[in-house]
């Protein structure tokens, strides 16, 4: 047991518990269903393109509820700080914590606002020609439809970029200052904080359950195009 205990301190650094489960099978199956989304439309398979958006659909409104009922790491009220706590963290001034800095938690809310904005645009985007559209395309007009859909080509575009200072951020850290963000978001740990750092306060089991019967019953109605 000492043993153990040494191995997983090294100059008074610890694994700690950083991300809990739910919150890490998000990050994967949204980086996921975010690619399969892109190629299902670029090769017009849009029966699947659907499909993927409403499974998207599901996993954000998970997220949105997590941020309020969720582990301590994955709550907003966590990770969003006001101007002067991101001023105090870009001048250094910050030790690192557990979870989202407050640049990067800035990033979240930011990446799930676009994808409410895409899910949304999608469920009321109509075709060019009229046949291939949202499950809730028949509550707007068809020009209304079509100015749907730009916005969710260029919610798209947003997106991607966001994703790519994402993939910067994670070089950077990698590179610069020596410390990968990547495995704690597959682990679950990260050896970056004191062995006395703030422990992950892990959500309730029946806090996971009803968010998760809430997103799939929500999502399974916006489907069937919430019946009216």
């Amino acid at each position: 047991m000492q043993f153990v205990r040494a191995q997983s301190q090294v100059n008074g650094r610890a694994a700690v518990a950083v991300w809990d489960g739910p919150t890490r099978l998000f990050h994967w199956l949204l980086a996921a269903l975010f690619a399969f989304s892109w190629w299902s439309a670029e090769y017009d398979h849009l029966d699947w393109h659907q499909t993927s958006g409403l499974v998207l659909m599901a996993l954000v409104l998970f997220r949105l509820m997590w941020g309020f009922f969720g582990s301590s790491t994955a709550r907003f009220a966590t990770f969003l700080r006001g101007p002067r706590g991101v001023a105090a963290y870009l001048r250094g001034e910050e030790p690192p914590l557990p979870g989202h800095n407050p640049l990067g938690g800035w990033s979240v809310f930011v990446m799930l606002a676009l994808l409410v904005v895409q899910i949304g645009t999608g469920l009321l985007a109509v075709d060019v020609d009229g046949i291939e559209s949202g499950p809730l395309s028949y509550m707007v007009s068809f020009d209304d439809g079509r100015t749907a859909a730009h916005v969710h080509h260029l919610a798209f575009n947003l997106l991607l970029a966001l994703i790519a200072l994402h993939i910067l951020a994670i070089a950077f850290y990698l590179v610069v200052r020596r410390r990968n963000l990547v495995r704690p978001m597959i682990t679950g740990h990260d050896h970056a904080f004191p062995a006395d750092a703030k422990p992950l306060v892990r959500a309730k089991w029946w806090a996971l359950a009803v968010v998760l019967a809430i997103a799939a019953g929500l999502t399974w109605w916006v489907g069937k195009g919430a019946p009216h």
